[in-house]
């Protein structure tokens, strides 16, 4: 059943990748775990597979820079917040995802098909759409535990990011710290107490730069204590930069702390040891786990990549 799926999805690939017109990748409206484990290493195999040259790809993500994760595939990129507001992005995004009963992109809706018909006529013509939501039917035997990582990973490319430089204004030596609330790390007192107490330990072995943006884009909210020798780049960021500006402060840090989620991924895979957080057990689906792993030990960098769980309602 997985191989005739996976049979007609690729036949539709081939479809988008013929001709010479331009492939639309995206619009990408989804979740940063998601992009950097998914979507990114999918593009990478299509234009593999295909013979696509990054010329021809036309990469759109939702907001923050984004597009700095897109160079090796992509040579232009689009942000949706350039055209959506940011408040109107997240609303929107939200009213998608109750209809559609998850936050996944299964379907094209009318907030992704705006998009793209703003990005077409920025490119002032039409373009071949290569949607988020083929890369979802085909992974779909993965997530479901029907086929194995190795399955998977026929259908990806995995190479190690390299954002742009952090910030000279940066101190030397820095842990970039991101602690934000969310289905598996939830807002309790001994959470909160938690995070407090780790990020003045680090605070003890050097100088903390704290990730959070100011920036209310998705369902995320920060949890990290107001501690005046904290260093914070919320003056640094904007909608259109947040995203590139925490992954070069990610790449150039020493280690990173936080909530596991997407920037623990991000982390290893620049290469910086990522130590990450959670509370809730089975909030997650462990093979999104199991598969940066996999990639990390393939690379000899499992060591870069430590999850704890907290005791939930425990002072820890």
């Amino acid at each position: 059943m997985s191989e005739r799926r996976a049979a007609t999805i690729l036949r539709e690939l081939a479809i988008v990748a013929q001709g010479e017109s331009p492939i639309l990748a995206g619009p990408w409206l989804g979740e940063v775990g998601f992009e950097l484990l998914y979507w990114i290493p999918f593009l990478r195999w299509f234009a593999e597979h295909y013979g696509i040259s990054p010329e021809r790809m036309v990469a759109v993500s939702r907001g923050g820079g984004a597009g700095a994760w897109y160079g090796d595939v992509a040579s232009r990129t689009y942000d949706a917040l350039s055209f959506v507001s940011p408040d109107d992005f997240k609303r929107r995004n939200q009213a998608r995802s109750r209809v559609l009963g998850e936050q996944k992109q299964i379907v094209s809706t009318a907030l992704d098909r705006e998009i793209v018909s703003f990005v077409q006529r920025a490119e002032g013509q039409d373009l071949a759409l290569l949607h988020p939501a083929l890369m979802y039917r085909l992974y779909g035997p993965y997530w479901w535990g029907h086929q194995p990582i190795g399955w998977l990973r026929q259908y990806a490319r995995f190479v190690r990011f390299q954002p742009s430089v952090a910030p000279a204004s940066l101190p030397q030596g820095y842990t970039a710290v991101k602690f934000y609330f969310n289905d598996c790390f939830k807002d309790t007192p001994p959470n909160r107490v938690f995070v407090r107490r780790t990020v003045q330990d680090l605070m003890e072995q050097g100088p903390v730069i704290s990730l959070s943006t100011g920036l209310a884009v998705d369902d995320h909210d920060p949890c990290e204590p107001d501690i005046e020798a904290m260093h914070h780049i919320q003056h640094l960021l904007t909608p259109a930069n947040n995203l590139s500006i925490q992954s070069a402060v990610v790449a150039g840090a020493r280690q990173f702390v936080g909530t596991y989620g997407g920037f623990a991924y991000l982390a290893p895979l620049c290469g910086v040891p990522a130590l990450s957080y959670y509370s809730e057990p089975g909030s997650f689906s462990v093979r999104h786990l199991d598969l940066v792993r996999d990639v990390l030990q393939a690379d000899d960098r499992a060591d870069l990549l430590s999850i704890v769980e907290l005791d939930a309602g425990v002072d820890h």
